[in-house]
């Protein structure tokens, strides 16, 4: 009875151990672009150019917007087509558009009360936001509508590298974990960073980088798997459902993942 037992379970084990990722290239785009910010289902394009204009570029047509005022966009999120988020860290400001890129709301943080110093953004449910406040050093869901928070995290011990979210899910990567957090603020696993960089995220799967390899998550799966891809410099690194986008060389490779 032992040895049917053990015999079970290394054959568990070694199928977990094989399973593995791949990415097949699929299409490839020539696109000059300061930083992409995301590809929707329907492949349109939010980016931003080397003139701090965003674009949103679709088979047909593209529409920008530019704010002189404000510096360099340093996060854009585009989940919720009807409320792109833009965030300008120099001036510690978030500007709401809509799908025609027309301003609907901004967010300065150096005026609101109380004071917030943000250092990262994401899109919530309804009408928040996922932020992280530097001087606090928690994660936040902050309704800019009216202008109150609805949930602090604990305070997190180590430096904060990137945060994603859909209206279900958040994920901060920091220094010493990557936190998944419910809608409602509530931490649902916890893993050990082991060397991650930055993450992409899709309601489908959760993509990491490190060093020049990427990794990935699959939806309710616990195990992080490697993604077998080619050998590129990653500049930059997209999810849209089971679709991996890749830039560099001012090109815009898109993959196929497949889990094996």
């Amino acid at each position: 009875m032992r040895k049917l037992f053990y015999f079970i379970f290394l054959v568990g084990f070694t199928s977990v151990a094989q399973q593995k990722v791949t990415a097949s290239l699929k299409d490839a785009t020539a696109l000059k672009a300061n930083r992409i910010f995301g590809v929707d289902t329907f492949g349109t394009l939010y980016f931003s150019t080397d003139d701090n204009t965003f674009n949103k570029r679709t088979k047909d047509t593209t529409i920008t917007y530019t704010n002189f005022q404000l510096s360099e966009i340093t996060s854009a999120n585009a989940f919720n087509s009807l409320k792109i988020n833009l965030f300008y860290e120099d001036f510690n400001t978030v500007v709401i558009l809509d799908n025609r890129l027309a301003e609907i709301f901004k967010i300065d943080f150096n005026t609101t009360q109380p004071y917030k110093n943000v250092s990262f953004i994401s899109t919530g449910f309804d009408n928040t936001l996922w932020l992280f406040n530097q001087d606090l050093q928690q994660l936040e869901l902050y309704d800019y509508k009216t202008n109150k928070t609805r949930l602090k995290t604990v305070p997190i011990q180590s430096q904060i590298l990137d945060l994603k979210s859909d209206y279900n899910y958040c994920y901060m990567l920091t220094q010493n974990y990557l936190y998944v957090y419910s809608y409602f603020g509530s931490l649902i696993s916890k893993y050990k960073n082991n060397g991650y960089e930055r993450l992409a995220f899709s309601k489908a799967h959760l993509v990491l980088k490190k060093d020049n390899q990427l990794f990935m998550l699959p939806k309710n799966k616990t195990d992080i798997l490697p993604i077998a891809h080619p050998n590129l410099l990653i500049k930059q690194f997209l999810v849209t459902n089971e679709t991996l986008y890749i830039y560099t060389d001012e090109i815009l490779r898109q993959y196929q993942l497949k889990i094996e």
